[in-house]
């Protein structure tokens, strides 16, 4: 959606970050932002052109070849990343609360993935980088190897609009510890609040174009893909762009990480505890009112509790709280734009055409006449071969599914094209592992779900190429180079 500026806000955005100043884009577009839970325009702002993208592209090129970064130690680095830490601190409130706003997040869940957990992000790779290694050296027949790590060059990051402050961090840290220089642009649907990282790499001393960002649609977002200055492209979103994006870097012979979508299954064996399942469901299937890629949509349930399982669903849906998500108790917000509500909407209405039973909700909240709502909704019966249980859905609509027993369960949960997360729900643990382990997809809890920034995370099958967070996503930030010398030349 754009238009000419009409009129401004505080949080209009009508500049881009781009090497180390706030620079006015080369053309006219603008974008409205409208909140989520008001349907009311709150902001304007400015999309980016080819040419803002050539010029933030440029910037990074000339900060990595010709500006300091590149010869900074990793001590440095890592100062500069716990100063760039404190300033997102320091902005938090504020940064949640626009979130909020743009994509209709709970504010409870918005403060702590996108006010706090990104400057952690930045924390640990900023520690970790004074641990590695950049050289080492092995014996060879021929005297002695160096094997040296070294940044991958300039980054095109690509950040979706469901976590934006969160995903930014899992693209941007490990790139700047490693001693890349980035390019990221935001999503139009969350134009605002990615450039506190702007105003946060000023406070932090980072040199001028080693992190620029420049909001942009479709066409722009593919020249920062297909641009000659960008050595690797980080792209969080949908499978379809992503097969996109991952053709192209194949043509260009350009690395890329892709953390794409998912279709994930929570198996629930016959032994569950169905109060720890209810306990952990929440996060599991309907964080961020399952505007989650991770989100495990598909409930496997065994045929001996079917019944209770679906009951537990209903249950939980029917007790959430839905409404305005800068309330507090507030779990369940609305959508983040019209179109995704009626993406949503059309799934319900697939499934109701099926041979699947609606249990609970099925269309728009009584009572919530503005916002982009959608309730939370289960249905059962689901055959693993519904396009309910087939496509991501991207919105609070649960499919439950039978299952005979273990082996059963496991066939159902990896007969998917997707590879992302899951979790299975047991009173012995043991069971629930070897089950875990059986199952083809990128991250698996027993008895919950969640992300440890310290452990890799990504997806098989078409959920994605690559791994973010952990020390494997510092390493898919670097090239290695072989360099062979006497070992006489070596240092004592």
């Amino acid at each position: 959606m754009t238009r000419s500026a009409q009129h401004t806000t505080d949080l209009d955005r009508l500049e881009f970050f781009i090497d180390g100043e706030w620079a006015k884009p080369h053309g006219t577009d603008t974008h409205r932002v409208i909140e989520a839970a008001t349907e009311e325009e709150f902001a304007t702002a400015a999309l980016g052109s080819v040419a803002d993208i050539d010029a933030a592209v440029l910037a990074a090129r000339r900060a990595l070849d010709e500006g300091p970064w590149g010869r900074t130690t990793p001590a440095e680095r890592a100062e500069i990343m716990h100063r760039f830490a404190d300033a997102l601190l320091k902005r938090a409130d504020v940064t949640s609360e626009v979130v909020t706003r743009e994509n209709g997040m709970p504010i409870g869940t918005s403060r702590a993935l996108n006010g706090h957990a990104p400057a952690g992000v930045f924390r640990t790779y900023a520690e970790m980088i004074k641990t590695v290694a950049l050289e080492v050296i092995q014996p060879s027949p021929f005297g002695a190897t160096i094997v040296r790590r070294e940044p991958v060059g300039v980054v095109g990051a690509i950040v979706p609009w469901n976590y934006p402050q969160m995903i930014a961090s899992w693209k941007v840290a490990p790139a700047l510890a490693a001693g890349c220089t980035v390019v990221l642009k935001p999503s139009p649907e969350t134009a605002l609040d990615l450039y506190v990282f702007g105003e946060a790499a000023r406070e932090a001393g980072l040199p001028p174009g080693v992190l620029n960002i420049v909001t942009a649609g479709r066409e722009a977002g593919a020249s920062l893909v297909t641009h000659p200055g960008v050595d690797k492209i980080a792209f969080t979103g949908s499978t379809a762009t992503g097969r996109w994006i991952g053709a192209e870097c194949g043509r260009l012979v350009r690395r890329a990480t892709l953390e794409l979508g998912g279709k994930s299954a929570a198996i629930v064996l016959d032994d569950v505890d169905l109060d720890v399942f209810l306990g952990g469901i929440g996060p599991a299937s309907f964080m961020n009112n399952s505007q989650t890629c991770a989100a495990q949509s598909r409930i496997l349930a065994p045929r001996s509790r079917y019944a209770e399982v679906v009951d537990a669903l209903a249950t939980f849906t029917r007790s959430q709280t839905i409404g305005n998500p800068l309330d507090p108790s507030v779990t369940i917000g609305p959508m983040a734009s019209e179109q995704q509500q009626r993406k949503v909407l059309g799934y319900i209405d697939i499934a109701r055409d099926s041979d699947a039973r609606l249990i609970s909700g099925g269309g728009r909240p009584a009572g919530q006449d503005r916002g982009w709502f959608v309730e939370p909704t289960v249905f059962a019966d689901v055959k693993n071969t519904d396009r309910l249980a087939r496509e991501e859905v991207f919105g609070p609509v649960i499919a439950v599914i039978p299952f005979d027993d273990d082996d059963d369960a496991v066939r159902i949960a990896n007969d998917s094209d997707y590879g992302l997360a899951g979790s299975v729900w047991t009173a012995d643990e043991s069971r629930g592992l070897d089950i875990a382990r059986r199952v083809r997809t990128g991250t698996i809890g027993v008895n919950y779900y969640s992300l440890d920034i310290n452990a890799p995370f990504g997806g098989m099958k078409d959920s994605g190429i690559g791994r973010e967070l952990g020390a494997e996503g510092l390493n898919a930030y670097f090239e290695y180079k072989t360099l062979l010398a006497s070992a006489e030349q070596l240092p004592k």
